[in-house]
C-alpha cells in the first residue's frame, strides 16, 4: 500500500472514522500488552499510520486498523526487556479501575480479569497475539498469519498452545453482587484482624501476588513484591496490610469488585480479587507507585 498523506478535506472524515474504532482498538491493545499507557501509545501510533496512508482502496477500515494496532503491539511485546522468571511470578499488569455502583449486577461482557492478564504475560508474543485476536475478537487465522508471518496452520497452533495455558487461569463468578459481598467480608475481617473469618473466605489453594516494582522491605515495609500460596500464608499477609484498612475503598477492578488504597488523594495500591464458587481463589495487588501514578481513577 502506498504511503502518502491524506488530503486535507479527507482528514476530518478519517479522524471521525478512527474515533469510532478507538474503543475497540484500545481493548485489543490492552489485552495484548496489559499496560494502559502502552495501549494508548499503540492506538496513537495506529492513528499516525492511518493519517500517513492512502486507505481509499481499503474496504474494511476497522479490520485494517486492528491489523495495524496488532502489529504495533507485537513489536512492543518483542522489544520488551525480558523479565527474570522470578519477577514474572510477581508481575501484575495494569488494572482498569471503575466506579462500583448499584447497577453493577453482572460482569461486563468485554471485561478481562486481571488473573487472566497475569497468565497472558507468560505467553510468547506470537501466542498472545494469536489468542487475543482469535479467541477474544474473532479474527480469522488467515488474517493473523499475515501479522505473525506464519502459515495459518502454524498460527492455529499458536492459539491452541495459548488456550491450554489460559484454561488454568481462575475466573470470577458472573454474579457481581455475590463477589462484592465476599470482598466486603474480606475487608471487614482484615480490618478486624479476624483470622478465622479470613480463612473461611479463602480457597485452600488461594494465590496472592503482589507487585511493588523496585520497592524493597527497607523502604516499603510489607509492600514488597511477593508470591504467596495457601490460605494460612495469605491470611498472615492480609493481617499485615490491615493498617491500611481506613484508606481502602471498593471499586470495580477490570469489571469486578476490588479495592483501591488512596491516601491524601494518592493511589497507593489496587487489589483485584478473583471469587470462584463463593471463595477467593486469587488476589493480585499492584503497589508499584511509579505505575500507579499514571493510572486513571474513576471520577
Amino acid at each position: 500500500m502506498r504511503q502518502e498523506k491524506a488530503p486535507v478535506d479527507d482528514h476530518e472524515q478519517l479522524a471521525r472514522q478512527f474515533e469510532q474504532n478507538r474503543g475497540h482498538l484500545r481493548a485489543v491493545a490492552y489485552r495484548m500488552l496489559g499496560s494502559v499507557a502502552e495501549a494508548e501509545d499503540a492506538v496513537q501510533e495506529a492513528w499516525l499510520r492511518l493519517s500517513r496512508t492512502d486507505v481509499s482502496d481499503v474496504g474494511n477500515l476497522a479490520g485494517w486498523l486492528t491489523t495495524v494496532v496488532s502489529r504495533v503491539c507485537l513489536d512492543l511485546l518483542r522489544s520488551r526487556k525480558s523479565r527474570r522468571e522470578d519477577s514474572l511470578d510477581t508481575y501484575v499488569p495494569d488494572p482498569i479501575i471503575g466506579e462500583l455502583g448499584p447497577e453493577d449486577e453482572v460482569v461486563h461482557a468485554d471485561a478481562i480479569g486481571l488473573a487472566l492478564l497475569v497468565v497472558l504475560e507468560t505467553l510468547s508474543p506470537a501466542e498472545r497475539l494469536a489468542f487475543v485476536l482469535h479467541d477474544m475478537f474473532g479474527v480469522g487465522f488467515d488474517e493473523i498469519a499475515t501479522i505473525v508471518d506464519k502459515s495459518p496452520a502454524a498460527t492455529r497452533q499458536l492459539a491452541s498452545r495459548a488456550r491450554r495455558r489460559v484454561q488454568g487461569a481462575p475466573a470470577s463468578d458472573g454474579d457481581v453482587s455475590r463477589q462484592r459481598a465476599v470482598v466486603e467480608a474480606f475487608m471487614a475481617a482484615s480490618r478486624g484482624g479476624d483470622f478465622e473469618a479470613l480463612l473461611e473466605l479463602l480457597d485452600p489453594d488461594v494465590v496472592l501476588r503482589a507487585d511493588a516494582g523496585a520497592a524493597t522491605a527497607e523502604f516499603a515495609g510489607p509492600a514488597v513484591s511477593k508470591l504467596v500460596r495457601g490460605a494460612k500464608a495469605v491470611v498472615e499477609q492480609a493481617l499485615l496490610f490491615s493498617r491500611m484498612a481506613p484508606y481502602n475503598q471498593m471499586v470495580l477492578v477490570n469489571g469486578v469488585p476490588g479495592v483501591i488504597t488512596v491516601v491524601n488523594d494518592r493511589l497507593l495500591g489496587v487489589m483485584a480479587v478473583t471469587v470462584t464458587d463463593g471463595k477467593i481463589t486469587q488476589i493480585d495487588i499492584l503497589a508499584d507507585l511509579e505505575r500507579l501514578e499514571v493510572l486513571p481513577l474513576p471520577a
